[in-house]
């Protein structure tokens, strides 16, 4: 699983560092390398475009995991140029960020949007697969998640408005339910279609959530 994630408009994170002159820039060997937004060609190009608009880079460099417990020793390795800068601008996921942020000691400023967590199918293209709402139904929907795969979300499916196994929403996309059916039937255990799922619970949760496993 992969968090996948976009670049930021150049002009958006320029936005977030006014008044933040000197930049330490760090990017993530996992994540968001696979994805291009942040490994060494995208950390030394995001260092370029900052000093060509007027911005002090004072260092740069790529963590092998931004989201773990390696970010500290390698931020300690950088530690003068960080003392150095005014913020550090994260190209990593979300989890980066925070972890950065708990660990750089500077504002940490994201200059990617992450968007969901996915596989790799192929070489370079990832695909959502889970939403991870905490309600899982892949053991009756043969491993395809309908709250991901079908553009409504629906539990209990198909729609009305699948034709020929194509979505309503999304023409050039398959319809979920019929890629849950026609899994289900090669299983045997075409059944399942008939199981009614009640409604989704989407009561606020209270946030942030933590689990303590023993």
């Amino acid at each position: 699983m992969k968090s996948i994630t976009i670049a930021k408009p150049f002009e958006e994170v320029l936005a977030a560092l006014n008044g933040l002159d000197r930049l330490f820039v760090v990017g993530c060997g996992t994540c968001t390398t696979m994805t291009r937004t942040g490994g060494v060609d995208q950390v030394e190009e995001m260092r370029e475009r900052l000093q060509e608009a007027g911005k002090r880079v004072t260092g740069a460099r790529v963590i092998p995991t931004a989201c773990d417990d390696l970010t500290g020793p390698f931020l300690k390795e950088s530690g003068q140029a960080i003392s150095a800068a005014d913020a550090i601008v994260s190209l990593s996921c979300a989890l980066g960020v925070h972890r950065l942020g708990l660990t750089g000691g500077r504002p940490v400023i994201p200059a990617v949007n992450t968007v969901f967590i996915g596989v790799e199918e192929t070489p370079g293209v990832f695909k959502e697969v889970c939403a991870q709402c905490g309600q899982c139904l892949l053991g009756e929907t043969a491993g395809i998640c309908p709250i991901t795969a079908c553009h409504k979300g629906l539990v209990n499916g198909p729609c009305g408005g699948t034709n020929n196994g194509r979505c309503e929403v999304d023409k050039d996309k398959d319809c979920a339910w019929t890629l849950i059916y026609n899994r289900l039937k090669e299983q045997g255990r075409l059944d399942l279609m008939k199981a009614y799922k009640p409604p989704r619970n989407h009561h606020i949760v209270p946030r942030p959530r933590s689990m303590q496993f023993s």
